[in-house]
Parts: structure tokens; C-alpha cells; sequence
């Protein structure tokens, strides 16, 4: 059949010509299961199920006295994929991807804190109420924000998305705020009880920078050097020694004192 390799779809009928023909003394004990279970002829391979994203929101309806749970499935539009991806499995999707990506987007260095990512029985979330954004157990991080913007989404009514970001945000920030203040305080506590710190990371960044300038400092006098001699080269001139620049200045100076 062309391009198609049937072998494995034919291994019963092989193993009972094989038998047939004497080239084995019995029969495998494969052939009886395969013969009642045999493997499948389809061809044909369909292309993965588009799945669609599902959001849960709290709206008031027309006509409705309260507001009710709604639930609203966006299709994905199908891109053309290369005929090399076409049988891929598809990327799974939630609601929450976007609001974090939208999220370290505006807060990049939110990704340079140190972060725990062990779960003790990987149902963490079930412990968590994100009514608030501060948790038990639980380190303030933006996916604490994240949750907490999904919470909003899912449970106010007519919540949209840029308010419970705003809302979310403030949280955040007044929380960032308390414990930044938090820490000066213990620090300040600590010393006043005869408690030494080390510098500080800025005074290591201000020390580091200092050694640097010197280093270029003795290198661009180096240069500088390297490109006066080689401009006297040329012009044939000699350049005054170290030794000689003083004693000419001093030379100078002696008819202006007398």
C-alpha cells in the first residue's frame, strides 16, 4: 500500500503461515489475544480537539433580581499549523495565565524575589481563601495577586477586569509597604541592642564601582601615554621624563621669588 508499512497489523497472519510452513514449532501465546483484541485499522489520524476557555462570572441579568454565575466559553481561534506540528498536543490554557503574564509584565522584578515552589500534597490551593490577599502559610508574591484578581473576577458582581487589577494592586502595595516598614523597624530594634550589620548591598554596588573607576583610571592613563609617545614619534620631538617636568617647573619658579 504504497508508503504504508502493514507488518505490525499482519503479525497474527505471519506467526500462523510461520506455523503452517514449519518454521516455528508452536504458535505464540500472543495469537490467540490478538485474534479475539485485534489492533486497530484506522489509518486515518484526526487532528487534536480545539479546547475552549471557560470563565466564571457574576453578573446581573436583565430582568434578574440578583445576580447570577455565569459562565462564558471563548473558542480559540485555529491557527494553520506546519504539517511537522500538526498532531502536536495542543497547549493547555487557563483564565489565570493572562492576568499573570499581564502582571510580571508590569512588575519585572517581582521574578527576581526567591520564591518556594514545593507543595506538601499538591492541593495548597484548597488551604488558601483569597477573599484576601494575605494568606497563613503563604508568601506575598504576584501569584498572590493573581489569585486574588481571579477571586474578584469569579465571585463580585459586574466585576470587570481592570478594577479587580486596580483592587488587587492596592492590596498588594499596602502590603509590600507594611513589611518593608516591618523590616527598617527590626533593624533599627536591633542595633539599638548592640546588633552589627554588614554594608549593605548599595554600599557593596558603591565599593565595587569605586574599584572599577580606579582600574579605568590607571588604564586611561596608560592609553594616554601610549598616544603621546606615539604622536612624538612622528613629529620627532621628545617628550619630557618624569624627572625633568619637576626641575623645569622649579627652574620657573625661582626669578618670580627674587
Amino acid at each position: 500500500m504504497g508508503k504504508y508499512n502493514l507488518t505490525a497489523l499482519r503479525v497474527r497472519q505471519t506467526a500462523l503461515q510461520q506455523k503452517a510452513a514449519g518454521k516455528i514449532k508452536r504458535l505464540p501465546q500472543w495469537v490467540d489475544v490478538i485474534g479475539d483484541i485485534p489492533p486497530s485499522q484506522v489509518l486515518v489520524r484526526n487532528q487534536p480537539q480545539q479546547h475552549q476557555l471557560v470563565r466564571q462570572r457574576v453578573k446581573t441579568l436583565p430582568g434578574a433580581s440578583k445576580p447570577q454565575v455565569v459562565f462564558e466559553t471563548e473558542e480559540k481561534r485555529i491557527k494553520p499549523k506546519k504539517a511537522s506540528r500538526m498532531f502536536q498536543p495542543l497547549q493547555i490554557k487557563f483564565e489565570e495565565d493572562q492576568l499573570r503574564k499581564e502582571f510580571f509584565r508590569d512588575h519585572p522584578w517581582e521574578l527576581a524575589r526567591p520564591r518556594v515552589l514545593v507543595e506538601t500534597s499538591g492541593k495548597d490551593y484548597e488551604h488558601y481563601d483569597w477573599s484576601r490577599l494575605q494568606q497563613p502559610g503563604k508568601r506575598l508574591d504576584g501569584e498572590s495577586v493573581v489569585q486574588r484578581q481571579l477571586w474578584l473576577l469569579n465571585n463580585v458582581p459586574d466585576m470587570t477586569k481592570s478594577t479587580a487589577y486596580d483592587i488587587a494592586r492596592r492590596e498588594f502595595y499596602r502590603l509590600r509597604l507594611q513589611e518593608d516598614i516591618e523590616r527598617r523597624v527590626a533593624a533599627e530594634e536591633a542595633e539599638a541592642t548592640g546588633a552589627t550589620f554588614g554594608p549593605t548591598r548599595l554600599e557593596i554596588g558603591m565599593e565595587l564601582e569605586n574599584q572599577e573607576y580606579e582600574r579605568w583610571k590607571q588604564w586611561a592613563k596608560m592609553e594616554a601615554q601610549i598616544q603621546e609617545q606615539r604622536a612624538a614619534s612622528f613629529t620627532g620631538s621628545a617628550l619630557p621624563s618624569s624627572e625633568e617636568a619637576p626641575a623645569e617647573e622649579e627652574a620657573e619658579k625661582v626669578p618670580q621669588q627674587a
